[in-house]
C-alpha cells in the first residue's frame, strides 16, 4: 500500500460510535445535552479554522506538506493542514451519534412501558420476532428457557414500537422464525440497560402465532433445517460445528468444542461475519471470472450471491452488518486499493450506528469493524514486507490477513475475556485453509437440501473434513501450555492493550526495535515453554484427590495410574469437566461414579466421555430426578458403557485405589430432598489416606452413616458446604482437609459460614473451588498437604501453588 490511508471520515465515524455508546447508558436528556454541546463546539471549531485561514497570507509549505490554496505557514511555524477540520469532524460525529441515540432512548424509556416494567405487571402484548430464539440455561434441574429478541407492537390496548427480550419457557419458541407475529401474556420487567431494549417479557405459556413470517425468513428456515438434517449423520463434533461455521447455528455444537474455540481465539468462526460474506462472494466472483464474465455481469452475480447469502443466514441486523463489512473488504481486495476503502469503512460504520445505535455497544460489531480495519490498514503492509523477504505471494497473504485481523481485534477480546491469546494467531493461521472450503461446501449443502437431500448429505460429508481440521486445531490449541495469558478485563484492559499494540506497531518501524522484539520473543518461548512442558505444575506430585473447579456442582478425581483416574460426579457443564480432566492428563476412566442424578452432578457427562474411554458407570439406586437418570443412561448407552447401581457395603478395587460404599444404608423418603439424602457416599483409600466423598448427603443420611466409622483424612464436604449438615457428623469425620466444590456468586448461599467455621475449629484446612480453583490434597512424604491451582476462569489457566499443610493421620 503506497502513501498514507485516507482518514478524512475516520473522525466522524469514531465520534458517532463513541457518542452512541455513551448515549445508551445516559438518560435521554443527558444524550441530548451532549449532542447540543458537541454541535456548538463543532461550529466554533469550523469558524475558528476559517478565521485562521483568512488571516494567514500567502502560500508556503514545507516539502512533503500539503497546504491548502491561500494558506501560508508563518516563519518557524509547522503547518498542520486539516487538524481543525478533523476535530470538527469528530465533534460532528459526536453530535449525530448522541442526538440519534438520545431520541431512541427517549422512546425506550417512555411510559407506559417503563411504569409497567417497574411494577413487574402482567401484560398482554403483540410482538414480532426479530431474530432466532436461542436456549439459555435455567436453574439447575429445570429445562432451558428461550431468549427471543422481538419488537413490541402493542401493549394491552396501547400501540407501541420498542424492542424487548422475551424469555419463553415453552418449547414452541424454538421453532418460531424471525418475522413471526405472536400474542403473548407474561410478566414485564425492566431491561438491564446499555441497549435499546425497553423491557424483558417472561412468558410461561406458548405464544399465539398470527400469520406467517416473510417468504425470505421461511426460505431461510427451510434451508437451515436442511443443513442441520444433512449434518445429522456426521460425528457430533464436526456435524455440530458445520452449521455454526456456515450460518451461525450453534444449537447442535458440542460444548467442549465451543470452549476450545473460545480458548484459542477462534470464536469468530462461529458467528456470521464479514469473512463469511467475503468467502462466499469471493467464490462467486471467482466463478464469474472463470466463466469470463464482464465486470458488470460479475458485479450483478455478486449482488445476487450477496442477497442469497443474507437470506440463507437470515436478514438480521448482525447479518446486514456483516454483509456491509464483507462486501467492503471484498471490493477493497478486488480493486487492489485497500487504502482507498478506509473512507468507505468509516461511512459504513457511521451509517450503521445512526440507523441502529445499539450496534455501538455490541462486541460483534466492534470485532467486525476492527477486523475489517486490520485487513485494510495493516495486512497490506505486512503482506508486502513478507514478499520483500521472499515469502511466496499466497503464503504472505495467508499469514498477513489472520494475523492483522487478530491484532486489531485483540483489545476487544481482552476487554471481554480478560485474556490475551498467545496461541490465537497460529491457531487462526492453521484454520485459514479449512474455513473457505467448509463454508462453501456447507452453503452448497444448504442450497441443494430442499431438492436433493442425498446431494446435501454428500456436500456436508465433504465439508466435514475441513471441519474436522478446525476441531483438531481448536482442541490442540486449547491444550497448548501458556497459550493464554491473563490480562485486565473491561474497558481499562482493552484500552491498555490497544495502547501497547499501537506503540509496538509504531516502534516496529525501526529495525533495531524489530530485532529486539524478536530476541525477547524467542527468549520467552525458549525459556518458558520447555518448563511448562516438562513441569507444568499441575497436577501436583503425590496427589491423592482433586476437586475440580466446575462452578456450582461436583466433580472429584481420584488417581489410579498414568493417564487413568476414577471420576466421581461430572459437574454441571461438559466444558469445565473436560478441561479439568485434560489438565490432569486423564485419558482413561476405569470407573465413573454418579452420586445422584441432580443436574449439577450429571450435566457435564459429555465432558467425561469426550476423547476418553469410560469402562463402567456406577450410580445410586434412587431413580430421581428421572431426567438426570435418563441423561446418564443415554450417555452410557451411546458409548456402550455398562451402568449399574451400587449396593451398601460394596467394595470396589481399581489398581491401588479401594472404594467402599458407605451409604445410603437404606432408601430414605419424605426428607427435605430425597435425591440428596440417597446420594452415594464413598470412602476411598489412597496410599494409606482415607478420603470421604459425600455427594449431596444432608442431615438425614449423615445421621444414618454414623452407625459405622466415618473418620477420614480428607472430606469432600456434602452439598457444596450448605447449611444442611449434621454437626455431629462433621465432628465424627474430623478431617485434616475439607474440600468444598462450589460456584462463585451462586444464589443458594453456599457455602454456609457456620459449617466452614465448625470444620476449621475441628482442625481442618478448608479449600473452596470458587476461590482457589482446582484444589488438591497431596501426600508430601511427611504428611498431608494441600495445593491449589488458582482461579482464572476467563483464561482457563492457572498454576499449581501450595496452600498449606495438614497433619497426616492414619485412616
Amino acid at each position: 500500500m503506497s502513501g498514507l490511508p485516507d482518514l478524512r471520515l475516520a473522525g466522524v465515524a469514531t465520534g458517532t460510535w463513541l457518542a452512541a455508546l455513551a448515549g445508551l447508558y445516559l438518560p435521554w436528556r443527558g444524550g441530548a445535552l451532549l449532542a447540543v454541546c458537541a454541535a456548538v463546539a463543532a461550529l466554533s471549531v469550523v469558524r475558528l479554522e476559517r478565521l485562521v485561514l483568512l488571516r494567514v497570507p500567502g502560500v508556503v509549505a514545507r516539502p512533503g506538506v500539503v497546504a491548502r490554496p491561500g494558506v501560508v505557514a508563518r516563519p518557524g511555524v509547522v503547518a498542520r493542514p486539516g487538524l481543525g477540520w478533523a476535530v470538527a469532524g469528530l465533534l460532528v460525529g459526536v453530535a449525530a451519534g448522541a442526538g440519534v441515540t438520545a431520541a431512541r432512548v427517549a422512546v425506550r424509556d417512555a411510559d407506559p412501558i417503563a411504569r409497567l416494567a417497574r411494577q413487574h405487571a402482567t401484560v398482554r402484548a403483540s410482538v414480532v420476532v426479530t431474530d432466532d430464539p436461542h436456549p439459555v440455561r435455567g436453574a439447575l434441574g429445570r429445562p432451558p428457557q428461550y431468549a427471543v429478541p422481538a419488537e413490541l407492537t402493542r401493549l394491552d390496548s396501547t400501540r407501541v414500537s420498542v424492542r424487548v427480550l422475551i424469555l419463553g419457557a415453552d418449547p414452541v419458541w424454538q421453532r418460531v422464525l424471525p418475522g413471526q407475529r405472536a400474542g403473548v401474556t407474561g410478566r414485564i420487567s425492566p431491561a438491564r440497560g446499555g441497549d435499546l431494549r425497553a423491557a424483558v417479557l417472561s412468558v410461561p405459556r406458548a405464544p399465539q402465532l398470527h400469520g406467517q413470517p416473510s417468504w425470505a425468513q421461511r426460505a431461510a428456515g427451510d434451508l437451515r433445517a436442511g443443513l442441520r438434517a444433512a449434518c445429522a449423520p456426521l460425528p457430533p463434533e464436526p456435524g455440530g460445528l458445520l452449521p455454526g461455521l456456515v450460518v451461525g447455528d450453534t444449537s447442535r455444537m458440542e460444548p467442549a468444542v465451543s470452549e476450545d474455540f473460545r480458548t484459542t481465539g477462534m470464536t469468530h468462526l462461529l458467528a456470521v461475519s464479514g469473512s463469511n460474506v467475503a468467502i462466499v462472494l469471493g467464490f462467486v466472483l471467482g466463478l464469474a471470472r472463470w466463466c469470463r464474465a464482464g465486470p458488470r455481469t460479475a458485479a450483478a452475480v455478486c449482488v445476487l450471491g450477496l442477497v442469497g447469502f443474507v437470506i440463507l443466514v437470515r436478514p438480521s441486523p448482525s447479518v446486514l452488518r456483516a454483509a456491509a463489512m464483507g462486501g467492503l473488504g471484498l471490493v477493497a481486495l478486488a480493486t487492489g486499493r485497500p487504502g482507498s476503502a478506509v473512507p468507505g469503512l468509516a461511512a459504513v460504520v457511521t451509517l450503521l450506528v445512526l440507523v441502529d445505535p445499539q450496534l455501538a455497544g455490541e462486541a460483534g460489531f466492534a470485532l467486525s469493524v476492527l477486523a475489517t480495519a486490520g485487513l485494510l490498514l495493516v495486512a497490506p503492509g505486512w503482506r508486502d514486507a513478507l514478499r520483500r523477504h521472499r515469502v511466496p505471494a499466497g503464503l504472505a497473504e495467508a499469514i498477513a490477513v489472520p494475523a492483522s485481523a487478530q491484532l486489531a481485534c485483540a483489545p476487544v477480546i481482552a476487554a471481554i475475556s480478560g485474556t490475551v491469546g498467545l496461541v490465537a494467531v497460529p491457531a487462526n493461521l492453521l484454520a485459514v485453509p479449512a474455513v473457505a472450503p467448509a463454508t462453501v461446501l456447507g452453503v452448497a449443502a444448504a442450497l441443494v437440501s430442499p431438492v436433493w437431500p442425498g446431494g446435501a448429505e454428500l456436500a456436508a460429508w465433504l465439508a466435514a473434513w475441513p471441519a474436522r481440521w478446525l476441531v483438531l486445531v481448536g482442541h490442540h490449541g486449547a491444550q497448548t501450555p501458556a497459550g493464554v495469558a491473563p490480562w485486565p478485563a473491561g474497558a481499562v484492559g482493552g484500552v491498555l492493550l490497544a495502547a501497547v499494540l499501537v506503540a509496538l506497531l509504531v516502534a516496529a518501524r525501526h529495525p533495531l526495535v524489530r530485532r529486539l522484539a524478536a530476541v525477547v520473543t524467542v527468549a520467552a518461548v525458549v525459556g518458558t515453554l520447555p518448563v511448562r512442558l516438562v513441569a507444568p505444575g499441575w497436577p501436583p506430585p503425590g496427589w491423592l484427590v482433586i476437586g475440580c473447579d466446575v462452578g456450582q456442582g461436583d466433580a472429584t478425581v481420584l488417581p489410579v495410574g498414568s493417564g487413568q483416574a476414577v471420576v466421581v460426579d461430572a459437574g454441571p457443564e461438559p466444558a469445565a469437566t473436560d478441561a479439568c480432566l485434560r489438565r490432569l492428563g486423564v485419558r482413561q476412566v476405569p470407573l465413573l461414579v454418579i452420586s445422584h442424578f441432580h443436574a449439577d452432578h450429571v450435566g457435564g457427562l459429555a465432558g467425561v466421555f469426550r476423547d476418553r474411554s469410560v469402562a463402567a458407570v456406577v450410580t445410586t439406586a434412587h431413580t430421581e430426578p428421572a431426567l438426570g437418570r435418563r441423561q446418564v443412561l443415554a450417555a452410557a448407552a451411546a458409548r456402550g458403557t455398562p451402568v449399574r447401581a451400587a449396593a451398601p457395603g460394596e467394595g470396589l478395587v481399581i489398581g491401588d485405589l479401594r472404594l467402599t460404599v458407605l451409604g445410603p444404608l437404606r432408601p430414605l423418603s419424605g426428607t427435605r430432598s430425597d435425591p440428596n439424602n440417597n446420594s452415594l457416599v464413598l470412602l476411598a483409600a489412597v496410599r494409606g489416606h482415607a478420603i470421604l466423598l459425600t455427594g449431596d448427603a444432608e442431615e438425614d443420611e449423615q445421621q444414618t452413616l454414623m452407625s459405622g466409622p466415618v473418620h477420614a483424612d480428607v472430606l469432600k464436604v456434602a452439598h457444596h458446604g450448605s447449611a444442611f449438615q449434621d454437626p455431629a457428623f462433621l465432628d465424627a469425620v474430623r478431617p485434616s482437609v475439607a474440600l468444598v466444590s462450589v460456584g462463585a456468586g451462586n444464589g443458594y448461599g453456599h457455602p454456609n459460614a457456620a459449617v466452614l467455621a465448625r470444620l476449621a475449629q475441628g482442625g481442618a484446612r478448608v479449600l473452596r473451588t470458587d476461590r482457589a480453583g482446582d484444589v488438591a490434597a497431596i501426600d508430601s512424604g511427611t504428611g498431608l498437604a494441600v495445593v491449589v491451582r488458582g482461579t482464572d476462569r476467563r483464561a482457563g489457566r492457572g498454576s499449581g501453588r501450595p496452600a498449606g499443610r495438614g497433619s497426616g493421620r492414619p485412616p
